[in-house]
């Protein structure tokens, strides 16, 4: 006999999928959805309609956006000779965040993972170099994530830019403010070492 009639079973296995669900958060969910009102229910559901249908991708730098070019791209206030590439279009919000940075954005939408299957072509890199060299561009500030694809990633990527006579840039990594030495991992020490700046 099953757990749970079909039509929420079918609602628990599409939650489990999402990242960060595991079967309880995803059968809490359910459960939730449920015993909401339908107009809760009905907004939940409009809201993800309105996302399939409305989001796409920035013809210049592939962020999700409603609008194309995207408010990052369309703003004359930024400083179009910076490009920040990240991975994922999550990771410009921590950097806007920042408020440090002016410039604008790349998405690659993944990183370089030959084991994954995910080659070069498989990421947004086109583009870029056709944005590179459109002119304009001074720095590439290569911003993914510090693991082997990002790594990788940041490497081809130097070298596929540096010949177009842009300065090819990597954020720092290292220690966070507020860490402790002590307690910090050898890895995450050396790069901040290699990476470390005059006073």
């Amino acid at each position: 006999m099953p757990e749970y009639p079909e039509p929420m079973a079918r609602l628990i296995e599409a939650l489990r999928r999402l990242p960060g669900i595991g079967p309880k958060s995803a059968a809490r969910i359910a459960f939730h959805l449920l015993k909401a009102d339908a107009e809760e229910t009905e907004r939940l559901a409009a809201a993800l309609r309105d996302l399939q249908e409305s989001i796409r991708l920035c013809e210049t730098c592939n962020n999700f956006t409603d609008t194309s070019p995207c408010l990052y791209c369309a703003d004359a206030a930024r400083d179009s000779r910076l490009v920040c590439v990240v991975e994922e279009p999550a990771n410009i919000v921590p950097i806007e965040k920042t408020n440090r940075y002016r410039g604008r954005y790349h998405v690659l939408h993944g990183a370089l993972s030959p084991l994954q299957g995910i080659g070069p072509d498989q990421l947004r890199i086109g583009n870029l170099l056709e944005r590179i060299k459109g002119g304009g561009v001074e720095e590439v500030i290569v911003a993914t994530n510090p693991n082997v694809e990002g790594e990788a990633t940041a490497l081809y990527l130097s070298r596929l830019l540096k010949p177009l006579g842009v300065r090819v840039s990597r954020i720092a990594m290292g220690i966070p403010v507020g860490g402790e030495l002590e307690y910090t991992d050898s890895a995450t020490v050396a790069k901040a070492m290699e990476g470390r700046k005059e006073l």
